[in-house]
């Protein structure tokens, strides 16, 4: 089973600001032409389950419409959720821990997990679950928010698969992410 991150974040390295705030990443888009996804649709199409946590998920929903269809969607709490009826009933909730979610969802035959949320995505990289990180870089710096990577207890080799750039400034970066399960 592959585990992917597909994410952006700023230039300096923040995935949202401080108060969750994606208006930087909002402004950024304005500039990206219609046509263009910078590769996500066919990212997503290869994707099984999309995993992402509580705060993601909360910040998704602040979205108006759901943005993932009937793609299978697991989000990760400790704590029971109760999803309002604008949540389709593919939107489950496990409280397992990433090895545990990993043995699970590979018993079931799920090929291709996609991770999103800082801390999910921690989370499964101590746990040397991830296999590929795909960063887009966006050309502004804002100082402070949440980072996406965080303290380690011990480096993490990443190997560049690919880098390109598009001629909107951004830059998106694919890693595969040197580890044994």
């Amino acid at each position: 089973m592959k585990v992917s991150v597909y994410i952006a974040t700023s230039l300096d390295g923040f995935i949202s600001r401080a108060d969750d705030s994606l208006d930087w990443l909002d402004e950024a888009n304005a500039s990206v032409p219609n046509n263009e996804d910078c590769g996500y649709g066919a990212f997503i199409s290869s994707v099984d389950v999309l995993v992402m946590g509580r705060k993601t998920y909360e910040k998704v929903l602040s979205f108006g419409q759901w943005p993932y269809g009937p793609k299978p969607v697991v989000v990760l709490s400790s704590r029971p959720i109760e999803f309002p009826p604008q949540v389709p009933g593919n939107v489950t909730h496990s409280s397992e821990s990433p090895q545990a979610f990993y043995d699970r969802l590979s018993s079931e035959g799920v090929n291709h997990i996609y991770l999103d949320g800082g801390t999910t995505i921690r989370g499964f990289l101590v746990s040397g679950l991830v296999d590929e990180i795909t960063i887009t870089q966006i050309p502004v710096l804002i100082g402070e928010g949440r980072p996406l990577f965080g303290p380690l207890k011990h480096d993490i080799t990443l190997n560049l698969i690919e880098s390109h750039s598009f001629d909107f400034g951004f830059v998106q970066s694919k890693y595969s992410v040197q580890q044994s399960r």
